[in-house]
């Protein structure tokens, strides 16, 4: 069977190797922009485009590998920062550690067109809110780990950890989601071809 993408016919089963190797591509966008700050706390956390290559891929090819991309990214993220999960003192709060701050945190992302499929024709506004609710979900993970998992490091200025966590997280989550929101509508506005490369059997409806 033959698939229709870019103007192009090719194979089912180089569509699945053309898709493996974008998601690999947007894998190491994502961590090349993860390195590029443009703010950072001293905690954790700062205001990046990384999110952005993540939750392209979920609009690009589906939820499924979406979710699988962004979930290769939440496991490099972890290597590549697994000093930091030894900071928790149990196993326990390792693994909440492990799933709250990386794996959960960045596999949401790849659920942003399944939200976006609720909006039917409506692709502009699906986009916008696929975008915003996997931003939101992310952020949630970071607001139950810094309270759960991070209180000891709030400043004398907080007296509650929950509203400590909702600060330090939302100083830098609300720039970064509406970098995201602003950056992947514009780009649907302008460049709504980028958005059409999911896969379909030729002579299907697009």
């Amino acid at each position: 069977m033959y698939y229709y993408c870019k103007g192009f016919f090719i194979m089912r089963s180089n569509s699945k190797i053309l898709t493996l190797v974008e998601g690999a591509l947007m894998i190491a966008l994502a961590t090349i922009l993860a390195n590029i700050p443009f703010f950072t706390l001293p905690y954790g956390g700062g205001i990046t485009l990384e999110m952005i290559p993540l939750v392209l891929m979920s609009f690009r090819h589906g939820t499924k590998w979406g979710a699988f991309t962004a979930f290769v990214h939440s496991v490099l993220q972890m290597l590549l920062g697994f000093s930091n999960v030894m900071y928790c003192p149990t196993l326990f709060t390792q693994f909440a550690c492990i799933m709250l701050d990386y794996i959960l945190a960045f596999t949401v992302l790849g659920l942003a067109n399944a939200v976006a499929n609720l909006f039917g024709s409506h692709r502009q506004v699906g986009v916008a809110v696929g975008s915003l609710v996997v931003c939101l979900l992310r952020f949630v993970c970071s607001y139950i780990s810094g309270a759960w998992l991070w209180g000891a490091y709030m400043p004398e200025t907080f007296n509650n950890v929950w509203w400590y966590s909702f600060v330090y997280n939302g100083s830098y989550m609300i720039p970064n989601t509406i970098i995201v929101v602003v950056v992947v509508s514009l780009l649907y506005k302008f460049a709504p071809k980028f958005f059409a490369c999911q896969l379909k059997a030729a002579g299907s409806k697009a």
